[in-house]
């Protein structure tokens, strides 16, 4: 089976999976169901696409496909941004009331953060890897530091840190989903005139060089697109660790191909599969008692040690 086939697969399997979910024991309320539901598979397919597309040119860049770019720190800042306003404000706080504000000052605080730590590496002329070492030194500070809060803050107010801890697609803002969109589609337009590097680019840093590619100007607008639509993902929903190691490895087995303009629609149509059978499960068979990020990062993690195991038998 050639690779159009396989994509046009993947999207059949998705388009039925979705409409399976949607229409499944919708029961006699289903002009109340049917809007929530539709409301929930838009933010599942906002969601999956905007982490499997940065996970794979993220993986490009580094030209390492165990990493993800939750290693830049990204989910463990989103966690401190929202434990620091309710342990300094209150759970009462407008920042954490009004979603859309709370949404839009998420982002911009984790936008601005990565964008001084790009500016600051890049203009020192360290290398990628050093980047991704200062990522894990900051991830690791703001976890400890959100901890610490979390100790000392008030146990009712602890509840609802704890609720944005996992990802959860119930009660998805429509006004927030509208922005996303909008967001994740103005950075995927932008990184369309890119596209064309990143084939070279997976060769690696010396050889995308050799030929003619301007590495660090396209990786430092690869990053930030990456830190964009991570954060709208994360600040939509809620931190998935491993949902983008997942898919992308998946979707790199799966069409066998270095091509982006294949592997990329592959990833994030795995993405939406994995997202909505989980939810499914989540929902019907688990009736709520976990979220999808735990099952995700179960499936995930075996899924990551079972990566390192093969790499360590390749060498």
């Amino acid at each position: 089976m050639n690779n159009k086939r396989k994509i046009i697969l993947l999207a059949v399997l998705a388009a039925a999976l979705t409409a399976f979910y949607i229409f499944w024991d919708l029961g006699p309320n289903w002009d109340y169901s049917l809007p929530r539901r539709v409301l929930k598979i838009i933010a599942i397919i906002v969601v999956g696409c905007a982490i499997a597309f940065a996970t794979v040119i993220f993986q490009t860049v580094t030209n390492n496909k165990i990493l993800t770019p939750s290693i830049l720190g990204l989910d463990s800042m989103y966690m401190l941004i929202q434990t620091a306003v309710i342990f300094l404000l209150g759970s009462s706080h407008i920042l954490i009331v009004n979603k859309n504000l709370n949404f839009l000052v998420t982002l911009a605080i984790m936008l601005i953060f990565a964008s001084l730590l790009f500016k600051f590496m890049f203009k020192k002329n360290r290398n990628i890897y050093f980047l991704l070492l200062i990522g894990i030194i900051f991830g690791t500070l703001f976890g400890s530091l959100s901890s610490f809060m979390q100790v000392l803050i008030d146990p009712n107010e602890f509840q609802i840190i704890q609720n944005k801890m996992f990802a959860s697609f119930n009660n998805v803002n429509t006004d927030l989903l509208i922005l996303a969109i909008v967001l994740m589609l103005a950075a995927i337009i932008y990184f369309s005139r890119l596209m064309k590097y990143l084939d070279v680019m997976s060769l690696g840093r010396d050889q995308a060089i050799n030929l003619g590619v301007d590495y660090d100007y396209v990786t430092k607008r690869v990053l930030i697109i990456v830190t964009i639509l991570i954060s709208i993902s994360t600040a939509l929903i809620g931190p998935i660790t491993f949902l983008g190691l997942l898919v992308a490895n998946v979707a790199y087995q799966f069409v066998n191909s270095y091509q982006h303009k294949i592997i990329l629609p592959a990833a994030m149509l795995i993405s939406v599969i994995a997202l909505v059978g989980g939810q499914f499960i989540v929902e019907r068979i688990f009736t709520f008692s976990t979220t999808l990020s735990v099952i995700i990062n179960f499936i995930g993690g075996v899924y990551f040690i079972y990566l390192l195991l093969k790499e360590n038998k390749s060498w």
